[in-house]
């Protein structure tokens, strides 16, 4: 469906450091996997306790730098992105683009991230009603507020992606990266919303 999420813990089995796990067990075999993830996440050097830690800020944090200077600031993967909190990101793959992308990645992903962080946030609020353990209701305490300022950031992206969603932006990619990265982020009315991040 062209859209692949990058989230900072593990909410969906195929988002980014999933695919890339099972890509690289189909590529190089699944008894040396997590010997193959150990090197990857060694040689990418990233904060982690794990090597799919590692891997997952790297995604989060460096791979799409690392693919502006690639691609010299046209890439063909966009990375629709939320803001600091990191309360949603997902790539999309341009020629893979249809006039129903934007509208697919809100309801499919963008609304799931939402129902994923409001559960997580009552899971954290019956920790700290219920748990006697002061060290478990610190931790909990700020998961919550760093889900619940996730939330809020995802509740103010979608109100941006649900214009683009209705305008069902066409892009011709013979106008190239750099013509449509700022089309597909202008809507019907010719209101533009920063959905992608900057090139």
């Amino acid at each position: 469906d062209n859209c692949i999420p990058i989230t900072d813990e593990e909410y969906f089995s195929d988002d980014i450091v999933g695919r890339f796990v099972e890509f690289v067990k189909i590529v190089y075999g699944a008894d040396t996997l997590e010997e193959n993830l150990d090197f990857i996440a060694n040689a990418l050097g990233n904060k982690g306790n794990t090597s799919r830690e590692v891997i997952r800020n790297y995604f989060l944090k460096d791979f799409y730098a690392d693919h502006l200077k690639v691609y010299q600031k046209r890439p063909i993967y966009w990375l629709f992105d939320s803001g600091k909190q990191n309360g949603f990101k997902a790539l999309i793959y341009l020629h893979r683009y249809t006039p129903d992308t934007i509208g697919n990645l809100r309801v499919d992903y963008l609304h799931k991230m939402q129902r994923v962080y409001e559960s997580e946030i009552g899971r954290m609020q019956d920790m700290i009603d219920h748990s006697t353990n002061a060290r478990e209701v610190a931790a909990a305490t700020k998961r919550k507020e760093k889900l619940q300022k996730q939330l809020k950031e995802c509740r103010e992206y979608d109100e941006m992606i649900g214009h683009l969603a209705l305008s069902r932006i066409e892009l011709d990619l013979d106008d190239g990266v750099k013509v449509n990265y700022e089309k597909i982020q202008t809507a019907s009315d010719g209101k533009k919303y920063s959905v992608l991040a900057k090139i």
